[in-house]
């Protein structure tokens, strides 16, 4: 089976201003890969990246944006749509962020604390407000992963699908930044539960890993980071094999 076409979308974490990752989201596992965002955007735009994903680390922590300076200038530096996560909690630092030149902003925290606030910013902004749904063992988790909750990753999806979000990014935190594969299963759950389309995140180590994904039916992307920067595989080559 080919499967479906899934775009890999590459991911820049920033750390007082710096590319780098995580392992299951604990800043004292952190790894500086660059401390130049913007010549990172470039390289993934170059290999043939249609999407790069961005996450405020410190944001996500802060509840507001901290590194402002670094999302510019990776937006600067390219021509392909951003997406953005971490620290963004009102209706004016979304609008702060699209001016900067992001493409599409991912609530996140608060989708669970303020929902009213929540709701108020997809009505605001039709198509470019998407939702970052966290998980540990299925349950949400929230304040940069520090937090966890007794909703359910899937029971949250379906509650915001009516008030048509962008798209959703499931990141399994088990997963994230370990290599260990991705949870096909439980995000095969998640697009199966609901109609608004499904990015996964977390634990994309091979290219094995990308031929398994596209054949999760609904699935619109894969973001991939830790791998690309350890050398496991080729982004180019992930991107033709996806698009296959």
């Amino acid at each position: 089976m080919r499967g479906e076409p899934v775009i890999v979308i590459p991911a820049i974490d920033l750390h007082e201003g710096h590319v780098v990752r995580l392992k299951k989201g604990v800043f004292e596992n952190i790894t500086i890969y660059s401390t130049d965002p913007g010549e990172v955007a470039r390289t993934f735009m170059e290999a043939g990246a249609r999407r790069i994903h961005v996450v405020d680390l410190d944001g996500s922590l802060a509840g507001r944006s901290v590194n402002a300076k670094a999302i510019r200038q990776i937006c600067d530096a390219v021509t392909i749509e951003i997406e953005l996560g971490g620290g963004i909690r009102s209706a004016d630092d979304a609008h702060r962020m699209f001016s900067l030149g992001v493409s599409f902003v991912i609530l996140g925290t608060m989708v669970i604390k303020d929902p009213s606030a929540a709701r108020e910013m997809l009505s605001l902004f039709p198509g470019r407000i998407a939702l970052g749904i966290d998980a540990r063992h299925g349950m949400v988790a929230v304040h940069g992963w520090k937090e966890s909750t007794r909703t359910s990753a899937v029971e949250l999806a379906r509650e915001y699908e009516q008030y048509n979000p962008a798209f959703i990014v499931y990141t399994d935190i088990e997963r994230d930044g370990m290599m260990s594969g991705p949870n096909i299963e439980a995000t095969s759950l998640m697009t199966q539960a609901i109609q608004t389309p499904v990015v996964a995140s977390g634990g994309i180590s091979s290219l094995d890993d990308i031929k398994a994904l596209k054949n999760i039916p609904g699935l619109l992307g894969a973001i991939t980071g830790k791998a690309l920067y350890e050398g496991s595989f080729d982004l180019k080559e992930a991107i033709e094999l996806a698009l296959d």
